[in-house]
């Protein structure tokens, strides 16, 4: 498949937001006494990751004026969804943001955060099963879709978290959720190393002689089926090289979890500030490394006609 830079910016940007909020709220809801202004500092933060993730899912769309039908087909669309889901979850976030800033008192005190945590896992479900529905990508069609994109999230988002909070001297917050910011992030790995063997070892069911009906046992494709490109060729391959795709997994996987996770130890062990906030910088880049693979690794099914150029 082709990587739109949209998805890629609006899926990786929503998913820290995501973890960054659920691990604010774990921390209301556990009662650890967060300084408020930390608190709406944070979610700040979050809020607006999630905007220009939302803003940047627009630049995927055609006709953006058009965009409000994607909600009609929520029945059978997980995309559709999502398109509900994202809003009313940005919509709850700045609820909690507005009741920290006036001084809502309880019950609002442990039931927003709760609705945001639930909000959360709800988008995380809803955009990893846009992928994960898709029985003909069989490189999408797996429950370690959702793990993948729900642990890769929340590690990227504790891991900003904890930064945030070293820098602002919430040592409480950085103690207690700095190991599981390194857990997520090992897990997050462990779950993206089984999809990447998974994948690697797919014999697909479509093959050239069952796309051709020619039964020939040895079957070499020579061209794309056309003389010049077409939405086939732009929409569906990515066009890279198979030494550039090693490379770029090779590239997610020490940006994404090698070099954060060393990080992390370094920053639990210590307590000391610099750990985190280069954990946040070499991360970052990875996330968008690996969110690109996964959309170019995807094998589409019409590429056995299209994606050789002679």
């Amino acid at each position: 498949m082709h990587p739109a830079f949209s998805i890629l910016f609006f899926t990786t940007l929503a998913g820290a937001a995501q973890g960054l909020v659920v691990a604010l709220a774990l921390a209301v809801l556990f009662g650890l006494g967060l300084a408020p202004g930390f608190l709406t500092l944070a979610l700040g933060v979050a809020e607006v990751l999630l905007a220009a993730g939302l803003a940047a899912s627009f630049m995927h769309l055609g006709r953006k004026s058009r965009a409000w039908r994607a909600v009609l087909m929520w029945r059978t669309s997980w995309m559709s969804r999502e398109v509900i889901v994202l809003p009313g979850f940005i919509a709850l976030v700045a609820l909690w943001w507005l009741s920290l800033h006036f001084g809502a008192g309880a019950p609002w005190s442990w039931l927003l955060p709760a609705l945001v945590l639930c909000g959360a896992v709800a988008l995380w479900y809803c955009t990893a099963m846009i992928y994960a529905c898709l029985r003909f990508i069989e490189e999408w069609a797996h429950p370690l879709t959702i793990v993948n994109f729900t642990l890769i999230g929340l590690s990227s988002g504790l891991v900003l978290a904890c930064a945030m909070a070293a820098l602002a001297g919430e040592s409480r917050f950085v103690q207690l959720f700095g190991p599981w910011a390194l857990a997520a992030t090992l897990a997050a790995w462990a779950a993206r190393g089984g999809a990447l063997r998974r994948n690697a070892a797919i014999r697909h069911k479509s093959t050239l002689q069952s796309a051709t009906g020619i039964r020939a046992e040895k079957l070499v494709q020579k061209s794309m089926g056309m003389s010049a490109g077409s939405f086939n060729t732009r929409e569906f391959f990515h066009g890279a090289t198979l030494a550039a795709l090693r490379n770029m997994k090779l590239g997610f996987l020490l940006l994404t979890f090698v070099l954060p996770s060393l990080l992390l130890l370094w920053g639990v062990a210590s307590g000391a500030v610099w750990p985190w906030l280069l954990a946040v910088l070499v991360q970052a880049p990875g996330l968008l490394a690996e969110r690109w693979f996964f959309f170019a690794q995807a094998k589409h099914p019409q590429n056995l006609y299209y994606q050789v150029v002679s």
